[in-house]
């Protein structure tokens, strides 16, 4: 079996005993994994697959088009009463009330008609397609893969060092994922519970100078990596904190570890997720009611895994570092089936979620139909692999000249996650408004704010209440200024930042971590 082979069929996943959890709080990210803008070198890019092809039509609901819907679909179809309105001309399955807030609030975008030229309808070759983000070439790496590759074609050899001690990407579950998948090895890291120990047993074997003796060496030096890694991130989890009540489901508990980890000052970029159950050839809706069954139950698990997510990275103070999207391996057929569910389809939505949005509907309502056509699935409106470029472009800031060495089509981007893309030095406030720089801190923060010529008195309080600083009192002249702010003495914990100035007071959250 090839080396590249053997390591992409193998997960090393963590086991042991889980730990309780500390109150310890937040730990802002201190070394970059790539060489990007400084403004966006410390993001997150959380990815969840729906796993069997999600059906579009009864999740992202065209409204304009009941009178159609209802020839080809009345068995699994909506009621029109019951959808939950985003515009005059779309909506969302009842169940997905959450995700409707964040749409409001402007946290979640909706991509219509994504897929691909010729669509394959395997779950197996779609998959393959969706993950590698390639058609016509062997998938023997994933888009992400080629990604981190790009940086570090080196890897996993030298892995970790002092300079990237952490995972690149972590696979929520007992498998890595290939969507990360590199030349040589997988640069995900499998994760069940980041809590549990991590002590895989090691071996004392030799490379004897055969071809079995360099297998060997190769698989201790793995052993050895998933333990370091398995430690980081033991360390990470235990030093961070989430605030928000997440759903009693395993999406629900993935996500939290998520918030975990990145509270507690894991680098790690990217965390792939996963959600079973979305082939619904048939009992995608109850008997009696079709607002339920188990299309609903997994759109509610869905929806109110994600809101608990957003509404923790708020609370966490992390929302500007942290973009979520979902992705299915295809949509369901337009027309229902006669066991009350669909079958495997084309194009399909994509979510996009967090507080960097550039798009809130990108795309047409797909027409429908008053002919039932037999197997008629959604025609693709937007390449899903132009999607993941312009990810890459506006997320983590890659030039777009190395995004397009990474696909076999000419890329056409989309402007998707780029709001926040101002470096600090680049962000202007309005006088109401302040900044914290970085904000979790360990030693230190400023507080950028501006002032007219008045006195400015800047206080620092505990949660009880108690000044435990005074950062400024005197006057200050008109305009935009960066306050230094040692907190090295400060205890580990949350602290309310209070500016008071004629033109305006301010109270912003500071986190201190360790």
């Amino acid at each position: 079996m090839k080396r590249r082979d053997f390591v992409k069929n193998m997960a090393i996943a963590s086991a042991g005993t889980p730990i309780l959890l500390n109150n310890i709080k937040l730990q802002s990210i201190g070394k970059k994994l790539f060489d990007v803008p400084k403004a966006i070198e410390d993001r997150v890019l959380v990815i969840i697959r729906l796993n069997g092809g999600n059906d579009g039509l009864n999740t992202v609901i065209p409204r304009d088009q009941y009178a159609n819907l209802t020839i080809q679909r009345s068995n699994v179809l909506i009621p029109e009463t019951s959808v939950l309105p985003l515009t005059t001309e779309v909506g969302l399955h009842p169940v997905m009330t959450g995700m409707q807030t964040m749409y409001n609030d402007g946290k979640l975008g909706i991509i219509q008609n994504v897929g691909y030229p010729e669509q394959n309808r395997s779950h197996f070759r779609s998959m393959d397609i969706w993950t590698s983000g390639l058609i016509d070439n062997d998938p023997n790496t994933g888009w992400l893969g080629r990604f981190f590759q790009n940086d570090h074609p080196n890897y996993p050899t030298g892995y970790p060092n002092t300079t990237y001690d952490d995972p690149f990407a972590i696979s929520m579950g007992y498998e890595v994922s290939t969507t990360c998948q590199g030349l040589i090895a997988n640069f995900s890291h499998a994760v069940s519970n980041p809590f549990d120990n991590f002590s895989l047993q090691t071996s004392g074997s030799t490379n004897d100078g055969t071809y079995y003796g360099s297998q060997i060496e190769y698989l201790v030096h793995l052993i050895d990596q998933a333990n370091e890694y398995g430690s980081q991130i033991n360390t990470a989890a235990n030093a961070g904190n989430t605030l928000a009540t997440y759903p009693n489901t395993t999406l629900g508990d993935q996500l939290q570890y998520v918030a975990q980890m990145i509270s507690g000052g894991l680098k790690t970029k990217v965390y792939i997720l996963n959600i079973n159950g979305f082939d619904t050839h048939d009992s995608q809706v109850s008997a009696t009611d079709t607002t339920t069954g188990t299309h609903a139950q997994l759109l509610q698990t869905l929806s109110d895994a994600i809101v608990a997510f957003q509404t923790d990275l708020q609370l966490l103070g992390l929302e500007d570092r942290v973009a979520g999207m979902t992705f299915s391996e295809f949509g369901r057929q337009i027309a229902s089936n006669a066991s009350r569910g669909t079958d495997h389809g084309d194009a399909a939505p994509l979510f996009l979620f967090g507080s960097c949005l550039e798009t809130n509907i990108m795309g047409s309502n797909p027409t429908i139909g008053s002919s039932i056509v037999n197997q008629a699935g959604i025609p693709m409106e937007f390449d899903f692999r132009d999607i993941y470029a312009s990810v890459l472009r506006d997320w983590f800031g890659v030039d777009t000249t190395t995004i397009q060495s990474f696909f076999e089509h000419t890329v056409t981007f989309h402007n998707v996650l780029g709001a926040c893309n101002l470096s600090v030095e680049e962000k202007t406030l309005e006088m109401d408004e302040a900044l914290l720089y970085p904000n979790p801190c360990t030693n230190s923060t400023t507080i950028r704010f501006r002032s007219e010529d008045e006195w400015v008195r800047i206080d620092v309080f505990d949660m009880s209440g108690r000044v435990v600083a005074t950062v400024l009192d005197g006057n200050i002249a008109p305009g935009s200024h960066d306050i230094y702010f040692e907190t090295r003495d400060l205890q580990m914990g949350e602290y309310i930042v209070q500016i008071r100035k004629k033109s305006g007071n301010i109270q912003t959250k500071l986190i201190k971590s360790r």
